[in-house]
């Protein structure tokens, strides 16, 4: 299995300007790697991420010499990670789903990391003794115990951070459960999820908290940005052109770290509650039973978007994914049309008429009255048992068809206990388990 444990770092001024100027480096490598990708594709060529390599290796000391201070890592795997993401760029073509090509990276709006191979790095206790500029202090020591896969330096707001992936044995991952329960989970706006137990768990909200601190210093930065645009000629609103640089104040600088500290400071408070949430459920049943929910489909809706992004239904899915794994867990996930709010778990009459605004209703057949959201979670429940109510009839209230919700919905399946695979890049790839101390 493998598993990454990101630790914040703590760079003297010399080491965070050494890392500042190697993400720069792989941003710089991985822009003239998808420039001069595409040019090959659009003149018929069939472009290689090896092929780029060996071609920018024959050149960048010439073209851009300050490559020699910067490890050689920094500007190699950019092109791994553009090979991956032109893989998975026509692969979701293949299947049909919504995707874009690579984009080019702006600095400053775009996430600043540079890989590190396993062989060009040592952790010695709190530190870490990188190339180029040696031993580097860590606020923890390492937590798994394995054969090292890499690392990736990265930044948030004005922090930096090491990720470590370590591959261990399944022995080692596996933690221990204090429960052996069976829980249904919906996910909702006003409470963030409710269990069949009857449960209700609040979410924090923290971009709601934070909205009007949030407006006020993305307005100041946005008018120091205009200030900057008027120095140079433009007019106010206009974009520059590509390769203009524009002057940077140190009122501007302090105002873009402060708002990059609050978002930063919102993002943390969000995945610390998914974590102890997702880390209770785990730990405290041996079956969970979660909704596929369309989670894109959703933030479509304009008046929802932002109550639905607070609350991060997909970094909550995303980690039962893995703790299922890890703690031994049965995930079921129900299938993405499964009516657990309409059916009545009493009885199984169906409510066809539901509407969202309808937070309660009472059964026409058995006269039971629901909570809308803990219905659903009771549904949601019987189908890790043998005990799941049949399905109404798609013709209506007209009472219920023969047969189980398995098999009626036909997509009512386990999750597969996967933790994906770290590749080599480990930048571009999404950490399989960022783990958290939860």
């Amino acid at each position: 299995m493998h598993l990454t444990h990101k630790i914040a770092l703590r760079p003297t001024p010399k080491q965070a300007d050494y890392f500042a100027r190697a993400c720069g480096t792989a941003r710089k490598v991985w822009n003239w790697a998808l420039d001069e990708w595409s040019k090959q594709y659009a003149g018929g060529g069939k472009p290689n991420a090896m092929a780029l390599k060996k071609q920018f290796n024959a050149i960048k000391y010439e073209l851009y010499p300050w490559l020699k201070d910067i490890h050689r890592d920094a500007h190699a795997q950019p092109f791994t990670h553009l090979d991956k993401a032109w893989s998975q760029f026509f692969a979701e073509i293949k299947a049909g789903k919504p995707a874009h090509e690579p984009r080019f990276k702006k600095k400053g709006r775009c996430h600043d990391s540079f890989y590190v191979a396993n062989d060009k790095f040592s952790l010695e206790g709190q530190a870490i003794r990188l190339p180029k500029i040696g031993t580097v202090a860590m606020t923890e020591t390492l937590r798994f115990e394995g054969r090292i896969l890499g690392a990736t330096v990265s930044r948030t707001a004005d922090r930096w951070f090491v990720a470590v992936q370590v591959e261990v044995s399944d022995e080692q991952a596996m933690l221990r459960r204090t429960g052996h329960g069976t829980v249904g989970v919906d996910l909702g706006i006003k409470s963030a999820a409710i269990l069949s137990n009857g449960e209700s768990i609040q979410a924090p909200r923290p971009l709601k908290a934070a909205l009007r601190r949030l407006k006020i210093r993305s307005r100041r930065l946005s008018r120091q940005l205009e200030a900057a645009k008027l120095a140079v000629g433009l007019a106010p609103g206009a974009r520059p052109p590509r390769g203009t640089r524009l002057p940077v104040s140190n009122n501007r600088r302090k105002s873009a770290a402060k708002l990059a500290r609050l978002h930063a400071r919102i993002a943390n408070l969000r995945a610390d509650f998914t974590h102890q949430l997702t880390t209770r459920l785990c730990r405290e049943n041996q079956a969970v039973v979660i909704e596929d929910l369309n989670v894109r489909g959703m933030l479509a809706n304009d008046r929802l978007a932002r109550a639905i992004s607070d609350v991060g239904f997909g970094m909550f899915r995303q980690q039962m994914n893995y703790k299922a794994q890890r703690y031994g867990m049965r995930l079921v996930v129900a299938d993405r049309w499964y009516p657990s709010s309409r059916l009545c778990s009493v009885c199984g009459w169906k409510y066809e008429a539901l509407t969202l605004r309808e937070r309660t209703w009472a059964c026409a057949d058995c006269g039971t009255h629901h909570d809308r959201d803990h219905n659903a979670a009771r549904n949601l429940e019987r189908l890790a048992t043998a005990t799941a109510l049949p399905v109404a009839s798609p013709a209506g209230n007209g009472g219920a068809a023969a047969g189980r919700v398995p098999a009626a919905v036909g997509k009512v399946t386990p999750v597969n206990h996967e933790c994906g695979q770290q590749g080599a890049s480990g930048q571009e790839e999404r950490c399989e388990h960022l783990c958290s101390p939860f």
